[in-house]
């Protein structure tokens, strides 16, 4: 009976270390380039380790002297791993798919971005209040490019702060 007790314990705890901190998840995101430089991100767990992640990004730009103007849609799957014993302190990896859609005056600057990229990344869900911080890396690689900007790949990485509820 002791074995069996033990067990369950142990069993116990281990789940516990998995368990995720809070279920959805929504603010902003700070991108550092073409996508997304500010983005709306909304992230649900879907079991305790896993989670969906969907971002709305906007980009204002000027690229050679012309206005550039991007809207993109990403969604990711990410699988999330304790880091050590601190509470709320997490990496994750996964990946997931970009569309965009770039609008300028000038004909070889604008158009449909579609791209597939995995992810990694840690959070922090800080144990005083409904607040997540995260910070992630998405290096992207275009399946479909309305203009050659960056050869078919881009290395895009962003930061985040949401509300959790």
């Amino acid at each position: 009976m002791k074995k069996l007790t033990l067990t369950l314990v142990a069993l116990f705890f281990v789940a516990a270390s998995f368990a995720q901190d809070y279920k959805n998840s929504i603010g902003l995101r700070l991108g550092n380039g073409h996508y997304d430089v500010i983005g709306v991100a909304f992230k649900t767990f879907i079991t305790a380790p896993g989670a969906l992640e969907f971002d709305l990004g906007f980009n204002p730009d000027k690229f050679s002297g012309n206005r550039v103007n991007n809207v993109s849609f990403s969604g990711s799957y990410q699988h999330h791993f304790p880091i050590g014993n601190i509470q709320g302190f997490k990496w994750f990896v996964g990946g997931g798919l970009v569309l965009s859609n770039t609008f300028s005056d000038y004909d070889d600057y604008r158009g449909f971005n579609a791209g597939i990229f995995p992810t990694g990344g840690v959070e922090y869900k800080l144990k005083a209040a409904p607040i997540v911080f995260s910070a992630d890396v998405r290096p992207t690689i275009h399946v479909v490019e309305g203009f050659d900007r960056y050869n078919g790949f881009y290395a895009n990485g962003g930061i985040s702060a949401r509300f959790t509820f």
